[in-house]
């Protein structure tokens, strides 16, 4: 690993980046042109000591996980993500490359806003790209997975245990709404192969999917109102809003409750709770 390298490209990447850009306060006694080194650990999930000792070019090889922590902090496009990874002598994953690996800047500068509201980015077809500390608290971290199984969609007639964040009595409707909102970006995808082949591989394993494809009911998921089981609150029920990028392939889910009602006051509690109840993917739902 050339640490010295890869911490001068850190750190030049930190300076480029105005505190407006990622939704903090510029503050009267701002020193640094960019942001501060504890603002970019704090962005990026991580402690303010280790990513000091990673832009002094000292410390063990950072691994890949921290490595695209990284890149979503410094707002890095798709070549100085790999550069970062190359950098560090990581192999760049191949998740990286493709429209809808790399989060949209405009769709991650209003996620770095929504601070008090479990919120999230996913693709079209529900796969989790980044989530803030309240959306994972909701709804559990994605599993660390890559392939039709990175959807929730494709989980959800998969694998039973990813039915675990919805009360039993919506599931056939969450069915409905998932198979709908995948014809929906089928369509417009006009019939890529990913979606072919995420498509062919549930009707092979699910009789429920193929019985709701062959529906041909088709109808974006825009918004829904959700009861989600959590570990410790119970159900909580919630209104779950989208937000599509320009070109479909993206979108920032938001979940909200009225002022006053019982899930207001149970997004209040989780905020507080956090993650301290919660396992990574013990829910590893999209929204």
């Amino acid at each position: 690993m050339n640490h010295s390298e890869f911490a001068a490209f850190l750190k030049s990447r930190r300076d480029r980046i105005r505190p407006a850009d990622v939704g903090l306060p510029a503050g009267p006694r701002r020193r640094v042109p960019g942001l501060r080194r504890e603002e970019v650990a704090q962005l990026a999930g991580l402690s303010a000591d280790y990513y000091t000792e990673l832009e002094r070019g000292r410390g063990a090889q950072p691994s890949a996980q921290v490595l695209t922590a990284l890149a979503r902090a410094l707002r890095l496009n798709g070549d100085e993500r790999d550069h970062l990874f190359h950098l560090a002598d990581r192999p760049v994953p191949p998740a990286t490359h493709g429209p809808a690996a790399q989060v949209q800047p405009a769709l991650l500068g209003l996620l770095d806003r929504l601070t008090t509201t479990p919120a999230q980015v996913i693709t079209d077809l529900h796969q989790t790209l980044v989530q803030n500390e309240l959306a994972a608290a909701l709804v559990g971290r994605p599993p660390a997975v890559r392939g039709p199984a990175a959807s929730l969609v494709y989980r959800w007639f998969t694998d039973p245990d990813a039915r675990g964040l919805y009360p039993p009595e919506d599931h056939p409707h969450h069915s409905r709404v998932f198979v709908a909102d995948l014809q929906a970006v089928a369509a417009r995808r006009g019939g890529d192969s990913e979606v072919r082949r995420m498509v062919a591989a549930l009707r092979r394993r699910s009789e429920e999917f193929t019985a709701l494809w062959d529906t041909h009911d088709v109808a974006l998921r825009r918004t829904d109102h959700k009861r989600i089981v959590h570990p410790s609150l119970g159900v909580i029920e919630l209104d779950c809003h989208s937000l599509f990028s320009e070109d479909g392939h993206q979108r920032l889910l938001w979940f909200s409750a009225p002022p006053g009602t019982e899930g207001a006051a149970q997004l209040e509690l989780l905020s507080v709770i956090g993650m301290q109840d919660m396992t990574a993917g013990e829910h590893s739902a999209s929204g």
